[in-house]
């Protein structure tokens, strides 16, 4: 009976298929983790989707680098949990759901009812779960999937409510009033990390616009503003008092403008004077526009100084408009300017709004506005502006700065903790850490927490039902809101709209407090994961303290103003501490052509479609190796194409040779642990391999660069295929194996098949992380009698004593030498097979002879070349000429240009020489030595004839291409073996099965073929050769070297005859 199963053709999605099905049978993943129970802890926070969308291709990325840290710390024997997650609260789903339901606004969601919308949005909220779930089995993705923790869920919702009262505690919670960014087109305040996702890069009409100065005739203060529509809502101008400002005749009109924009404005100006901005200050102004019914203060339409105006662009004059902007605002209130709010919170003016305007949306207003304005005389110039403008992140309409109440967390008070605290913080790529997300955090504002939505977790604050009242009550626990309630303890609460709304509390003093209308930033819920997946404070608070913090997490760059952020704020408000050591940042997937994917584009993947058409591990492997995770990387077929064969294919191979091989000698699992066995020097070189890309695997691993350890093992899996299995067939195909007998072949047999079952065996577990499905397979088919699971194994022990530096370095030498004689054979299109008569090598001055000595026959047998020589430098194998670069030497030598760029053409050899190796040659031009570096002169290197010439960096090589009768003949030999085997190949002959072989060709051709008779016979297992007459014989036609030949191969039995005819 085989040892080992030997294979077919793989199929890797029925691979997948089967190998998934044992994991469920055996239970692998929940083993894998309860194994490690007791050992260090390695803490993996997974981000959590919001499962109301379809997976795409960029998750199956995100999921694989999670995967493939997480498996690889658990093959190093830690403890590692990984819960699963869903985020299931917040504008995203509220959205789906008022487009299902035809919903329009806010006013409409109450009307509908707010219990039966949130039904809704709940029903909806793990609409794709199992469309999420279906691709994370898939793409065997270990996390638990039957105990995810669920934002929605009670228990979620009241850890979070522990963390707002542990921030009011802390005096870190507060309602104020603000201009904050507000959307409304969602009727919500939005928190800065929120405002940061939306920005675009848009056109919007910018406008001077003349505004006339009260007793002065004629004069007017030019403004500039981008926001046309805020002009209805102005009450003052703001100019700095250090500017200059020029009074400009233009026409009949003064116009007053900072003195360095004045040029920049005005085609051909004519400045009367020049003043301070401080001489400007104080003087009313006529208004632009007056709303019905307010009442505006006496500090209304005057001019004021702020420092923070400048003269960079504008016109050095600023418009105030205390509704829509902080610092507009600020001013407001420094000199009692009344607010005018001419905009409802749905983003329309209202019906006091001057009558041209009226309940058009703020945006569109901009345009009637502006032809007013041309109307009344006050518009001076109509400019295109590019610039950066906030949108809502879900719902893509213009937000709006706007002044609300809210509450909010003090974060600024904490700045210098959370850029500190930063610090300690491994982040890949490093530049995250000062860059994008250190200046995020330098750039702190209190975060803006509470929504006026519906869908969310409720903001546990309890106010007085009384206007005047400032009490109010932070609630932290189920329990203490039945206490305070008086709700009996066996009452179930669902703590979500409108049910929570309705439970009214009161206070030792008898005021009822009801509780705000608002829901939580669904950014708090995501971020206070740490705490919430375990219900943190109210069960197993021991052992919490061995969950925190995170040693890896991993999402998108986009993350870093989101999950992120609000994860690292809440944990350094509550601790101090950061909730996470290590981060890596993964970039976008783009199509082949660079270009973002998008429906709209066409150009979006349907993972599952991938998966299925690649398989999992090929798509998992190209993911990681393609390109460094934090890295936008162009996904493509051809390279998804190229890694199953490369990668997959070539391991395919290797195994099913050893199997085949193994088997035909009857080998068993007990003769690869015999001791005493010999190994050669190219075994230990495989063996010293083993053991570095272990140790470097390990070490990129532990580094959290997965694409550098990726790639190291496609270096190896290359080494084993394409030079120690090629190079060690002759000793598979040697005589049946004796383990006992004494004899070196066949130890040398034993020896090699040791070497290669524990190379394939190390790296099943090496890339285990990174492959999962294809992994576990190998490992199973090389460990028949354990039949366990790779993923239960640990990571192989390194063997640093079998490291041999020097070895590997030796033979990486022949190894690159090798590649440039083939790369010369492809280029003069010299095939493999085709015997040559010399190569020569150029040595460099580090590599002493006996390093040759000791790699001369491997070269020579790789390349197929009969002798090596050595040389000291190029010039016996090409011929240099050195010519003037003009553009360098010809400003600088002008007349005598001519005679230098003869006297450069007219350089002997060991002069070129001297100059490379030098840097610098002097000439003599008449009396003058003039000095020439080689950076001006350009060296043409050809060939000598006969001989092609490859260089890569300091190695040289030279291929004498000549070929004579003898070399033609043995390579027409080799040819002919290669169409005996291919034929065998293609008859699905067993590698023992003996053959006859007829042939019918030409005499050149058939004499070859004599004269080689024993190579041939001994490489085919050919018992005999006959050649047949012209038009005699019916076989698989063939070309060698221009000669036709018919080769037929049938299958002998043991009994025939051994004997050349």
């Amino acid at each position: 009976m085989a040892t080992f199963k030997e294979i077919g053709k793989l199929d890797l999605n029925q691979l997948e298929k089967e190998i998934s099905s044992l994991w469920k049978t055996e239970d692998t993943f929940k083993n894998s983790v309860q194994q490690r129970k007791g050992n260090q802890s390695f803490n993996f926070y997974e981000g959590p989707p919001t499962a109301n969308g379809k997976p795409g291709i960029h998750h199956v990325l995100g999921r694989t680098i999670k995967d493939v840290f997480c498996r690889f710390r658990a093959l190093k024997g830690f403890y590692v949990e990984r819960k699963g997650g869903w985020d299931t609260h917040g504008l995203p789903v509220e959205i789906e759901i008022e487009k299902k339901l035809g919903i329009k606004n806010k006013t409409e969601i109450e009307n509908y009812g707010i219990e039966k919308f949130n039904q809704e949005c709940k029903n909806s909220v793990l609409k794709y779960k199992k469309d999420w779930d279906d691709l994370t089995r898939k793409m065997g993705y270990w996390v638990d999937l039957e105990n995810p923790y669920i934002t929605f869920e009670n228990n979620y919702i009241e850890s979070v409510w522990w963390l707002i009262k542990e921030l009011h505690k802390k005096e870190l919670l507060y309602k104020g009033h603000k201009i904050q960014w507000y959307s409304p087109g969602s009727g919500t305040v939005l928190s800065s990390h929120e405002v940061s996702l939306g920005y675009k890069e848009v056109t919007d009409p910018s406008v001077y616009v003349l505004i006339k100065l009260h007793d002065l005739e004629n004069t007017y203060l030019l403004i500039w503003t981008t926001t046309p529509w805020t002009l209805p809502s102005n009450v003052a101008i703001v100019i700095n008092s250090e500017i200059d400002y020029a009074l400009v005749q233009d026409g009949q009109k003064k116009i007053f403008v900072a003195a360095s924009r004045v040029n920049s404005i005005f085609s051909e100006p004519k400045i009367i004077k020049t003043l301070k901005g401080s001489q400007l200050s104080n003087i009313s102004y006529e208004p632009l526009y007056k709303i019905a019914g307010e009442k505006y203060s006496k500090s209304c339409f005057k001019t004021y100084t702020a420092d923070y105006v400048t003269a960079e662009d504008g016109s050095g004059a600023v418009h105030i408009a205390p509704a829509f902007g902080a610092d507009d605002n600020e001013i407001g209130k420094l000199n009692d300017l009344t607010t005018v709010i001419p905009v409802n919170q749905d983003g329309y003016f209202n019906d006091k709004s001057p009558e041209f305007i009226r309940n058009k949306w703020f945006k569109d207003a901009d345009l009637p506005i502006i032809k007013d304005l041309k109307i009344r005389g006050l518009l001076y110039k109509k400019v295109a502006h590019k610039h950066n403008y906030p949108f809502d992140w879900r719902k893509g309409t213009h937000l709006l700065s706007y002044p609300v109440n809210s509450w909010f967390i003090k974060t600024s008070s904490i700045k210098d903790q959370l850029v500190s605290t930063n610090k300690s913080i491994n982040w890949y790529p490093k530049n995250v850490r000062d860059g994008r997300f250190g200046k995020w955090l330098e750039n702190n504002v209190d975060w803006a927490l509470s929504r006026r939505r519906y869908w969310g977790t409720p903001l546990p604050i309890w106010e007085s039902v009384h206007a005047d009242s400032k009490t109010y009550d932070v609630i932290g626990s189920i329990t203490e809101l039945k206490e305070k309630a008086k709700l009996s303890d066996k009452c179930e609460i669902e703590l979500h709209r409108p049910y929570v709304d309705e439970i009214v509390i009161e206070t030792n003093n008898g005021e009822r407090l009801k509780r705000v209308p608002d829901v939580l930033d669904v950014w708090f819920d995501s971020g206070a994961m740490p705490f919430a997946q375990w219900h943190y404070p109210f069960v197993d608070k021991d052992s919490f303290s061995s969950k925190i913090p995170a040693d890896f997490i991993c999402e998108g760059i986009d993350q870093t103003r989101g999950w992120f952020y609000t994860m690292h704020a809440i944990s350094v408000l509550l601790t101090g501490k950061s909730m996470y050591k290590n981060v890596v940042v993964n970039g976008l997937v783009l199509d082949e052509n660079g270009e973002k994917m998008s429906k709209s584009k066409g150009n979006t993947i349907d993972p599952l479609a991938v998966l299925n058409q690649f398989g999992v591990d090929v798509v998992r492997w190209y993911l990681i190796s393609n390109s460094s995770p934090w890295d936008d990387m162009k996904f493509s077929y051809e390279g998804l194409k190229e890694t199953r064969n490369k990668v997959f294919g070539t391991l395919e191979n290797v195994y099913r040779f050893f199997s085949a091989y193994a088997n035909i000698d009857g080998f068993e699992i007990k003769d690869f642990n015999k001791k005493n066995v010999q190994f050669s020097e190219l075994d230990r070189w495989l063996i010293s391999r083993i053991n570095s890309t272990l140790r470097e695997v390990s070490e990129k691993l532990t580094n959290y660069d997965c694409t550098t350890a990726a790639r190291s093992i496609e270096t190896f899996i290359d080494e084993l295929s394409n030079w120690y299995i090629r190079r060690s067939r002759e000793r598979f195909w040697a005589g049946k194996k004796v383990t006992d007998s004494s004899d070196t072949s066949l130890n040398d047999k034993l020896a090699a098949y040791i070497v290669t079952r524990d190379a394939l065996t190390n790296l099943s577990t090496m890339m285990s992380p990174f492959a999962p499905f294809f992994s576990d397979w190998l490992f199973r088919l090389l460990n028949p009698e354990a039949n366990e699971s790779v993923h239960l194994q640990d990571y192989p022990e390194i063997k640093h004593d079998q490291i041999h530096e020097e070895l590997e370095s030796r033979i990486q030498y022949a190894r690159d030498i090798v590649q440039l004689v083939l790369l010369i054979r492809n280029r003069e299109k010299l095939n493999v097979r085709q015997p040559l008569r010399k190569v020569t090598v150029v040595v460099d001055q580090k590599v002493d002879k006996r390093t040759f000595d000791a790699i001369e026959s491997i070269i020579l047998k790789e390349v197929n070349v009969k002798t090596l020589e050595l040389e000291s430098n190029t010039s016996g194998l090409v011929k240099k000429r050195a010519k003037a670069d003009f553009k360098l030497l010809g400003p600088k030598y002008g007349p005598k240009m001519k005679e230098i760029a003869s006297k450069i053409s007219q350089l002997e050899e060991e002069d070129i020489n001297n100059l490379l190796e030098n840097g610098l040659i002097n000439l003599k031009i008449g009396e003058v030595q003039i000095p020439i570096s080689s950076s001006e002169v350009t060296i043409i290197s050809s060939s000598i004839e006969g001989l092609s010439v490859a260089q890569e960096g300091t190695l040289t090589v030279a291929l004498d291409t000549t070929l004579d009768d003898s070399l033609i003949k043995e390579g027409t030999a080799r040819e002919f073996i290669n169409r005996v085997q291919s034929i065998r190949k293609n008859k699905d002959l067993n590698l023992t099965d003996r053959i006859s072989v007829n042939v019918m060709t030409d005499p050149f051709v058939e004499d070859t073929i004599i004269t080689f008779s024993k190579l041939i016979k001994n490489e085919t297992l050919a018992n005999e050769i006959n050649f047949f007459k012209p038009h005699k014989l019916i076989g698989d036609n063939h070309q060698i070297n221009g000669a036709e030949i018919v080769i037929e191969v049938i299958k002998q039995e043991p009994h025939q005859s051994d004997e050349f005819i």
